[in-house]
Parts: C-alpha cells; structure tokens; sequence
C-alpha cells in the first residue's frame, strides 16, 4: 500500500496537483495510506468520508434522486462522488469508492465485493470502473484501496501520454 501511495504522490508532486478523496465503503482507508506518506501534505488536499448517503448529499452533492435510482453503489454515484469532491476543495484530482464490504448488504444485483470506482482531473473526463472483490471484509476494503490508489497512478500517466 505504501508504494502504490508513494507512487500517487509523485505524479501528483510531479504535475503539481492535489489530490482529495472521497470515500464510503473504505472509511477513510485512502486518505490515511497516503498520509502515511512524509511529505503528502505537498499533494493531498482533503480526504471526505462520506458512508451514509446523508453525508454523500450534503458533504458533495450527490442527488438524492441519483441515490434513489441507482443506489449509493453504482457508477452515477461515484461519478457526483468525484465531482462533489473537485468542486468542495482546492483539488485538481479526486477519486471516489462506494461498494458492499460485507459481511452483509449484498443482493443479486450487488453481491458483497462489489465496488465501484471513479477518478477525474478538473475539466477532463471521469474514469469509471466496477470490481468485484473476493474475501472478507477487511480484505475487500483493502483491495478497494489498492484499487483507487492504482487508479490515480492511471489516470495521471495517461494524462502525461496525451499532453
């Protein structure tokens, strides 16, 4: 986890960009990998932990109608998710994670494991990506961390190939 956090960092350090975080099913899990980090106050803005759908409202803007829709574990939330967190910070990137960590909460249409992810840079096109994560629920949320972080590393080296 340290390295893929590090690893985050220095794109982030190296594009000059922060980074916020918002997150419901890892409860705070990314902001505190990459405030593991010395130094990460040079790239981390803020972290929003957003678990209920209360917050994910009034903390970034989700549409109670998007909720109701899709559900808080779906792409069109992560999506607000994302854009609720660039537009309530300084932050030039963000990410979101919503997903059923178990052991309970899953359905047919959303088994336990299931996660959905989203990343996006200020003015440019969210990246959205569905996982389903076997194992228990400390092993769900720290994969879904892995992920996220993963993800940024993404997004920001094919940010460098475009430009």
């Amino acid at each position: 986890m340290d390295i893929l956090a590090a690893q985050a960092g220095g794109l982030l350090k190296a594009h000059g960009l922060m980074l916020a975080t918002a997150e419901s099913c890892t409860g705070g899990g990314v902001a505190q990998a990459v405030t593991e980090i010395a130094g990460s106050s040079a790239w981390f803005e803020r972290g929003f932990v957003t678990y209920s759908n209360l917050s994910k409202q009034q903390m970034l803007g989700v549409a109670e109608a998007t909720l109701v829709q899709y559900g808080a574990v779906s792409e069109a939330v992560v999506r607000e998710m994302v854009s609720g967190a660039l537009n309530h910070s300084t932050a030039q990137v963000a990410l979101a994670v919503s997903g059923i960590a178990g052991p309970d909460g899953g359905t047919a249409d959303k088994p336990v494991g299931t996660v959905w992810f989203a990343w996006g840079i200020v003015n440019a096109v969210v990246r959205t990506q569905r996982h389903q994560i076997a194992g228990n629920r400390a092993e769900v949320r720290a994969q879904a961390v892995r992920i996220a972080l993963q993800g940024v590393i993404d997004l920001l080296k094919q940010r460098a190939e475009t430009a």
